[in-house]
């Protein structure tokens, strides 16, 4: 690590606590106004805004330190363990988790020769590109739930316009379309995925 790094006079810890306001202010327009706005998913700003600050400080620790193979490739591996160990989310979300990565990482480096602006170029573009898919590739698109169905009668091919039909009913939405995950005999209940649009 560089000598005295958490000194006040030291121009990397300075430069790091730049990089940490601006890299907040880039997650709180990510989460909060553009997340937060077409998800309506409170449980996952909290979850994003403390991944993307500790992700940061991760990053600018590793910069001004020597890092040794192996440990990228366990640091790697956690976080590999640590998705696989936690309970499904959306596709989209995990979109929103990979871009507060992306973030976080791009702002921590300490680039030497490339200019603040060019930094603040690249968060506001990927700002921008996520603002335009929420605003015109996806706010038409279908949602989707999964609910547990313990009416296995209306599971058979025959029945699909009565399964509709009493999905509609139960969950109050306008079903689209079904997937049926897993069907289980012993508890005679299926897992479906519904698709609706509100």
């Amino acid at each position: 690590m560089e000598e005295n790094f958490f000194n006040l006079s030291n121009p990397y810890f300075v430069g790091t606590m730049v990089r940490f306001v601006i890299n907040t202010i880039m997650l709180f327009i990510l989460i909060r106004v553009i997340y937060f706005r077409y998800s309506r998913k409170e449980m996952f700003t909290f979850t994003f805004f403390l991944m993307g600050i500790t992700i940061y400080f991760i990053g600018s620790i590793l910069n001004s330190i020597t890092l040794e193979f192996g440990m990228a490739i366990g640091l790697v591996a956690v976080f590999t363990i640590l998705r696989f160990r936690t309970r499904q989310i959306s596709i989209k979300d995990m979109a929103y988790m990979f871009t507060v990565f992306g973030i976080s990482v791009i702002n921590s480096l300490r680039m030497v020769g490339f200019p603040m602006l060019g930094r603040l170029i690249i968060n506001i573009l990927i700002l921008l590109s996520a603002y335009v898919l929420e605003e015109f590739l996806f706010r038409n698109q279908s949602e989707s739930l999964s609910i547990v169905y313990e009416n296995l009668e209306f599971l058979k091919p025959d029945n699909k316009e009565k399964l509709m039909a009493d999905l509609s009913q139960i969950t109050g939405k306008h079903i689209l379309r079904i997937k049926i995950q897993k069907i289980d005999y012993k508890r005679s209940a299926a897992d479906i995925e519904i698709y609706y649009r509100d």
